[in-house]
């Protein structure tokens, strides 16, 4: 008969007692829900999500999709929630010949519906596109063409100003250049303003797809993806966007992937964000109780691997975080996040 060893038995209790069977991700007690917006779509690849809350607790979110990311057939689709759940997907927007990219929503405090979109064969030749919507996302207006050199919102949500501008986070990713642009429109895109460029000094390819939240102090903070670099990058105004600190690292990593971040109502700031210099397999919250100035990551959303990159973000009207990002470029997750959890 077989007998265990004194070793053997130690190892077996080590394993039993001092392993969990669940490692338990970092604040996973302020998830409220993960879900996916869709199991099955027309299309096998998607990415780059924006969500928005149309109605009380009733959400919006879009995407693009088709065969792979810069393929013509890659379109803008969509989804809605209510208390029922989320709807069937459908396309909004394609163009024949051409990718559609990074959609982004947006609600106007009189109930239009904005979705800013681009297309175009790549970043450095696309354009920036308008549609519009009088009944939270059901039917779409045909679309506008946005001035050469206006893009519109270039990932993350515009944010509106108390004197009615909407001030649109933008950037250009140009042959061995990238800049940060803050494009401005006081009648919901329909005349603009554009602002910039915003850089790191000597790292004239460095930063893209800016995220901007109102400081307590009127200040406008900004933060971006990087390139080269390993860290969000920061920048700010006092003037109301047109004018810009150069933009520096902060202590938050950045693996070159998109990013967004909320003021929330009780003051803090929380970034959404890839908590790693390489890859997009690590999808984190971190916390700011100084209007960005210093961050702490408290929430890891997805830790396993795989692909779960380029969030959005909001606050509803429910007081919940609402997050939605790709998931292995095959579907969308939306994760609700209760701030009060938030350490």
């Amino acid at each position: 008969m077989k007998t265990f060893s004194a070793i053997s038995l130690f190892t077996v209790l080590l394993f039993t007692v001092f392993i969990p069977a669940h490692a338990a991700r970092m604040g996973e007690n302020a998830i409220l829900m993960e879900e996916m917006i869709f199991e099955n779509a027309p299309f096998p690849s998607c990415h780059a999500s924006s969500i928005v809350e149309v109605e009380p607790r009733v959400y919006l979110a879009a995407w693009f999709g088709g065969k792979g990311e810069g393929d013509p057939s890659v379109g803008i689709w969509m989804a809605r929630r209510d208390e029922n759940g989320w709807s069937g997907v459908r396309e909004v927007a394609s163009h024949s010949g051409v990718p559609c990219w990074n959609p982004v929503l947006f609600q106007t405090p009189d109930g239009e519906t904005l979705l800013f979109y681009k297309a175009g064969p790549n970043p450095r030749e696309w354009s920036g596109l308008l549609k519009r919507s009088h009944d939270g996302g059901m039917t779409w207006s045909d679309d506008e063409l946005l001035p050469a050199g206006v893009l519109g919102p270039i990932r993350a949500k515009p944010i509106l100003l108390h004197d009615g501008t909407l001030l649109c986070p933008s950037s250009v990713e140009s042959w061995q250049t990238w800049a940060c642009w803050m494009e401005m429109t006081k009648d919901f895109g329909k005349t603009w303003e554009k602002h910039g460029p915003i850089f790191v000094p000597d790292q004239l390819n460095g930063i893209i797809q800016p995220t901007v939240f109102v400081a307590d102090d009127g200040s406008l903070k900004m933060f971006c993806r990087s390139r080269g670099i390993g860290h969000i990058c920061a920048s700010s105004s006092t003037d109301g966007g047109k004018t810009w600190a150069p933009a520096h690292p902060i202590e938050l990593p950045n693996p070159s992937a998109g990013i967004d971040c909320v003021k929330m109502s009780d003051g803090r700031a929380v970034m959404i964000y890839n908590h790693t210099t390489r890859g997009r397999h690590n999808l984190s919250l971190a916390v700011s109780s100084d209007d960005g100035n210093t961050w702490k990551q408290c929430v890891v959303l997805e830790d396993q691997p795989g692909e779960y990159s380029y969030p959005a973000m909001i606050q509803g009207s429910d007081g919940k975080l609402h997050a939605t990002y790709t998931y292995r470029r095959e579907r969308i997750k939306h994760v609700v996040v209760d701030p009060r959890s938030i350490q």
